[in-house]
């Protein structure tokens, strides 16, 4: 048996492992719908699968039982498959095993030639002619269609006339691929540029584009070399008050007095003292002829580096303002920037200088500003170049484009995808050819072994007693419009109509899920397979009642009630069960147990799963949390609408447990006091009390009709009256009990 289960890190559940520990041999499991108990069904089914890689499942002993879950996979597993047929259940009898010998020996001789001609029409063409390999190659092509066509919406508006005659027609479009893989030779340009191509030449009247002008900054680069930045401008040094003037290094200073000294007569202006004629000799000769020339140079240069600054900026600007096309303008925009901010720290350094003409300065260097400048001016010629050349070339160029736009379609975007077409196709066909020549030359020896074969197909009798079986309960229960029968192929089951017609995909919802479930119930009991029958198993039931009537959820109850007996007795393959269900009335009827004193047995346990903040967690409860309520069973009695399958039990049930409580009662001659057909019923509610358990094909468990359920309450009713106990009959019924009308006893 399973111990211990460990999960997390999967689905609902967190990171922190829930831990399902002390498992015993019934293990009840009750959450809402999102809970996590497919889940938890799914790790019990296959641990080893990567999703579970954080979860652990612990078995008692070293070597594991085989496992049985039904939860939706099982039912995908075996009743949505496209195939109409189901896998035999093989019951091992006398008869059946002494068959089995006999087909081991026979069958092996005619597998290949079976299993060539099943297998090869079904994958050549599937079950129904239109599927299999010739189906895949029609999905291929289809497939590609809409890939191709894909290509065609992507496309459609950047490359509406190069595409021109091919964008109303997936065929058409399939066929232009196609054609131009195996002939087109152009090369494969970008996005980008076939794009700016098609604008050209499909737009509406292309002209010639005009060149950017180009931009010379040889003039402003040469002034950054200019000899006069870097000499400093002063008065001739053997003049006496030179060595005044130098030592207090103020030449620009008294170069600017001068001039307020020239103008005031020979007159100091700082003084307003005369000066002598030596003093002012001395002055002029200081700043000589020499001083003069270079003041000028440096004059010169502040004005031409201006000129020809201004110049360059108002050709840019213009450039800007009313750009190319094929101008990358947000990068000249930048440039221009750099370029301004460099001219005007340049500028302010050039007016310095003449302030100062004895300073030393150096330019910042705009060289490389212009190359790029140039670069990107250079470039967009280039491509107006182009452009021109095509304009004059209009119908070559645009034959061109057109071929260069579906080369791109089929290398860019479609490359992979045929290649991959290519493989699947390539595959497919030789499958094709294999299959066809499997089936050529296996019919002729297929036609010697068929009879054969079928008539030891017919020997097969060891599934036929689980289609008797499971045809026995959908008939007892009233489902008469479908059954179970032998396959064609003798080792299969389909489920048919009354006329014979497959019955598999018209099912309802509540009928698919009662005979998957009758179907997992029988399997149980054998095997899908000759082998395997007699193994010991564990069994997982997840919420086997979805989508069933209140009916059909009372059969499946019993059945698992069938199933807890036999784990019980331990007279069966069958040594742990796991329930999982949201479902309140079927928790209630699977874990039902009078020998149960509220504290949970040893041989069970209880557990509740719940979602929150946002992950699930998985409680242990030491007593049913979903309590067997005999206010429950009431309150069916009490309820207009009840289940007429199962009124008879709740009575029985609510009988079980009263006057089992109160003890020293004898029911028995409690039934003598009754006459005719209410003595029958009578008899028939202690019967069911005295029987125990629930025989999954008790023909007592039968739907009934007003009339009769009218006799049961009434029967019921008169017990408690019979056996002075019509008080707590009155108190139980509550509003709804009401006073006899006039009774007409039952003949």
């Amino acid at each position: 048996m399973i111990e211990r289960i460990a999960i997390a890190k999967v689905a609902t559940f967190g990171d922190e492992p829930e831990v399902v520990d002390g498992l015993s041999q019934f293990n009840y499991f009750y959450g809402p719908n999102a809970s996590g108990k497919t889940t938890l069904s799914r790790l019990i089914a296959d641990p080893k699968a990567p999703q579970f890689s954080a979860c652990d499942l612990k078995w008692r002993s070293a070597t594991p039982l085989e496992v049985h879950v039904y939860n939706r996979d099982f039912i995908a597993k075996n009743f949505n498959v496209p195939s109409a047929e189901i896998k035999g259940i093989f019951t091992l009898g006398e008869k059946h095993a002494d068959t089995m010998n006999e087909i081991a020996g026979k069958k092996e001789e005619i597998r290949l030639f079976t299993e060539k001609i099943d297998n090869a029409t079904a994958t050549l063409q599937g079950p129904d002619g239109t599927g299999g390999k010739m189906g895949e190659l029609a999905t291929l092509e289809a497939q590609v269609k809409e890939t191709i066509w894909l290509q065609k919406i992507e496309h459609e508006e950047r490359f509406k006339g190069p595409l021109r005659g091919f964008l109303n027609s997936k065929e058409k479009f399939k066929e232009k691929v196609f054609q131009e893989r195996t002939r087109n030779s152009s090369s494969v340009l970008t996005l980008a540029e076939l794009e700016t191509k098609t604008k050209t030449l499909f737009g509406s009247d292309p002209t010639e584009e005009t060149a950017v002008s180009l931009i010379d900054g040889a003039a402003l680069i040469s002034h950054e070399s200019n000899p006069i930045l870097s000499k400093r401008v002063i008065g001739k040094e053997d003049v006496d008050i030179a060595a005044m003037i130098k030592k207090l290094n103020n030449s620009d200073w008294v170069r600017t007095g001068k001039t307020y000294y020239d103008a005031n007569g020979g007159v100091c202006p700082f003084c307003q003292q005369a000066t002598s004629e030596g003093f002012a000799r001395s002055l002029n000769e200081y700043f000589d002829e020499t001083f003069i020339a270079d003041s000028k140079a440096v004059d010169a240069l502040v004005s031409d580096y201006g000129t020809d600054a201004d110049r360059i900026q108002q050709q840019l600007s213009t450039i800007i303002a009313a750009p190319s096309q094929y101008l990358d303008v947000e990068k000249l925009k930048a440039e221009k920037e750099l370029l301004d901010s460099r001219i005007a720290s340049n500028k302010q350094r050039l007016a310095q200088k003449k302030k100062e003409p004895s300073q030393v300065i150096d330019l910042d260097s705009v060289a490389n500003v212009m190359t790029s400048i140039s670069g990107l001016i250079d470039n967009a010629n280039q491509a107006i170049t182009k452009h021109n050349l095509m304009v004059k070339n209009l119908v070559r160029e645009r034959t061109s484009l057109i071929n260069q736009v579906w080369k791109y379609i089929i290398e860019v975007g479609l490359k992979s995808a045929l290649a991959d077409y290519d493989t699947k196709k390539s595959n497919l066909n030789k499958a094709i050819k294999g299959i066809q020549d499997t089936i050529n030359v296996a019919t002729e020896e297929l036609k010697q072994k068929q009879e054969k074969l079928r008539e030891l197909e017919k020997s097969i009798t060891s599934i036929k007693p689980t289609i008797d079986a499971i045809n026995s309960i959908l008939k007892s229960y009233g489902f008469l419009s479908f059954s179970l029968a032998l396959a064609d192929n003798g080792t299969h089951y389909k489920i048919i109509r009354q006329n014979g017609e497959d019955a598999r995909h018209s099912l309802s919802e509540g009928e698919k899920t009662f005979i998957t479930f009758l179907y997992f119930y029988h399997l149980l009991k054998g095997s899908n397979s000759e082998s395997g029958i007699t193994s010991n198993r564990v069994v997982v039931c997840d919420d086997p009642v979805s989508s069933l009537d209140s009916d059909i959820l009372y059969i499946v109850s019993s059945l698992i009630r069938g199933i807890i007996d036999e784990v019980r007795s331990n007279s069966g393959q069958i040594k742990q069960l796991f329930v999982l269900t949201h479902n309140v009335y079927f928790h209630k009827e699977v874990t039902y147990n009078s020998r149960r004193q509220d504290v949970a047995m040893n041989e069970e346990t209880f557990w509740v799963l719940r979602k929150s903040d946002p992950f699930s967690r998985i409680e242990k409860h030491t007593t049913n949390p979903i309590k067997t309520s005999y206010e429950l069973l009431w309150a069916e009695v009490r309820n207009p609408n009840r289940s007429k399958l199962t009124i008879q039990n709740t009575l029985r049930r609510i009988l079980e447990n009263y006057f089992k409580m109160l003890g020293g009662l004898n029911l028995d001659d409690l039934c003598a006091k009754f006459e005719g057909r209410d003595k029958l019923i009578a008899n028939s509610l202690v019967r069911w009390m005295h029987g125990g358990s629930h025989l999954a094909n008790d023909d007592l468990y039968q739907t009934v009709d007003d009339g009769e359920v009218e006799g049961y309450l009434r029967v019921f009713r008169a017990i408690f009256e019979k056996s002075d106990h019509l008080a707590h009959y009155k108190m139980m019924m509550r509003d709804s009990y009401a006073e006899p009308a006039a009774e007409t006893e039952a003949a």
